[in-house]
């Protein structure tokens, strides 16, 4: 069966003053007011931002606030997630509903907000899903839908037009997730240097300027029972953007049945079930939906996986210094490495050599558990 999106208890290192939310909480929110403290548990999967269930008796809420230490200095910004939500919504109907933001850190430490929750199935990594195989291509491809209809939005009309910066947005990206991967670098994982040499010089210019999410992964969507889409989650990263650069960072996630054992190994969402569209599939459907026409996707495919290669190293750098102690995280250096092998391999540039060398056998003798989060 598919995963429902459960709440497990929360990790020691996250917790907060329940009581200090619930108070702020109720001097806003009509109807919380006189009730008991709300009952809390932490949602599976907060590598970056943490997400949290606040359970009253007749109303479930969801708190979402940054991780503890380490951060890019423009990531975690709960003011702007926020705020995208808000404006958003009319516009788009898969966005939850925003209630409260708190930008005061004396309430628990650091700013946060709270929102509605929508209830449904969330397709995990570790997830055994049973679906049909006709059942599983259709959901492939209404995630794909999804993603069209948000680069569809009339970002003037959304009053979301501060959140870019106009053209050069794939030279920005590039240049941008270089250095949060040199700020992130520790002294076991690679340079990644070629990398980023062939991603500089192999940029090309902006298709077109759109809403784009970021971030955007069949783990951050909610199904309903017939797994038609009815949210889309995990705003943080959302802004003014080419659109292929959102397909190429999505299709980074996308997982397929014949792909090697290592990549299979850290996968976060069934997309290697019987059914499920193909990367290429998956890339084609989208220009067909968007008119686009794109001749070679292997920068948007490299960069992709570069950027999921920074994700999780700026994840690691905050357990290799003890800033977390979340044992998921601990063998991300090694995922890492992989991935700097994987962007070699599929933009041409030949091997590492062997002392960077990875592979099936090493992910087993690392025992990296299947569907860890990040």
């Amino acid at each position: 069966m598919a995963e429902l999106d459960r709440a497990g208890p929360v990790r020691a290192e996250d917790a907060f003053d329940v009581g200090a939310v619930h108070r702020w909480l109720a001097a806003r929110e009509a109807g919380l007011a006189g009730l008991a403290l709300p009952e809390v548990g932490q949602f599976p999967g907060g590598a970056s931002n943490l997400t949290y269930l606040l359970r009253y008796p007749a109303r479930e809420l969801v708190l979402r606030r940054p991780p503890i230490g380490h951060k890019a200095a423009t990531a975690h910004d709960m003011g702007r997630e926020f705020r995208v939500q808000r404006r958003l919504k009319a516009w788009y109907r898969y966005v939850p509903t925003v209630l409260a933001l708190c930008e005061d850190e004396a309430v628990i430490g650091s700013p946060f907000y709270v929102m509605e929750r929508i209830e449904g199935t969330i397709l995990r990594g570790s997830s055994d899903v049973a679906m049909a195989p006709e059942v599983a291509r259709a959901v492939g491809l209404r995630a794909i839908d999804c993603l069209v209809a948000l680069h569809r939005v009339d970002v003037d009309a959304a009053g979301l037009r501060d959140l870019g910066r106009g053209a050069g947005y794939v030279r920005r990206q590039v240049a941008g997730w270089c250095a949060r991967y040199g700020a992130a670098r520790t002294a076991n994982v690679p340079s990644f240097s070629t990398v980023m040499a062939w991603l500089d010089r192999s940029q090309p210019p902006d298709v077109a300027t759109c809403l784009i999410h970021n971030d955007f992964r069949l783990d951050n969507l909610v199904l309903d029972s017939e797994f038609r889409v009815v949210g889309v989650l995990d705003w943080e990263m959302a802004t003014l953007g080419d659109p292929l650069m959102d397909v190429g960072g999505a299709l980074a996630y996308w997982i397929e049945a014949d792909d090697d054992a290592v990549l299979r190994r850290f996968k976060r969402q069934p997309s290697d079930v019987a059914g499920m569209p193909t990367r290429a599939e998956l890339a084609s459907y989208y220009c067909s939906q968007t008119g686009l026409v794109v001749d070679d996707w292997v920068f948007y495919e490299v960069f992709g996986l570069f950027r999921l290669a920074v994700i999780m190293q700026q994840i690691y750098y905050r357990y290799h210094h003890g800033q977390t102690t979340n044992g998921a995280f601990k063998d991300f250096w090694f995922l890492v490495t992989y991935l700097e092998e994987r962007c070699r391999r599929v933009a041409g540039l030949g091997a590492a050599g062997a002392a960077g060398t990875t592979g099936a056998a090493g992910a087993a003798g690392l025992g990296l558990a299947q569907g860890e989060a990040f």
